[in-house]
């Protein structure tokens, strides 16, 4: 049974594993800006094979960043953001960390303008 990979108060390394493919960001942009659209759309997108394909929606299932519904024969995946918010409070003290090391940055610069 694999122990389940806590990175920041329940953001799941899936999560981050899901995102660490350029493929899978794009099929959630595609996702983002068109709404929930069928398998073969979203594949049409990319030059790989079917079942290639169907493992990154599955990885992207199994993170929770996607959700699949079945309509007849045709499979509909959707965006599920709440994952994303989690990985955004985690990054949340990253960002400041360096927006504070940018503001410093801009003082010592002013500074050497007037020397």
């Amino acid at each position: 049974m694999p122990r389940p990979s806590v990175v920041a108060e329940g953001t799941d390394d899936r999560v981050f594993a899901a995102l660490a493919s350029p493929v899978r960001r794009e099929v959630l942009r595609l996702l983002r800006d068109g709404g929930p659209q069928p398998v073969q759309q979203l594949a049409e997108h990319f030059a790989m094979a079917r079942p290639s394909f169907s493992e990154q929606l599955r990885v992207l299932r199994e993170a929770g960043l996607v959700s699949e519904r079945k309509d007849g024969r045709q499979r509909f995946y959707r965006l599920e953001a709440v994952p994303l918010a989690e990985v955004q409070d985690w990054l949340s003290p990253y960002e400041r960390f360096w927006r504070e090391r940018m503001a410093e940055l801009g003082k010592v610069l002013d500074r050497m303008e007037d020397e």
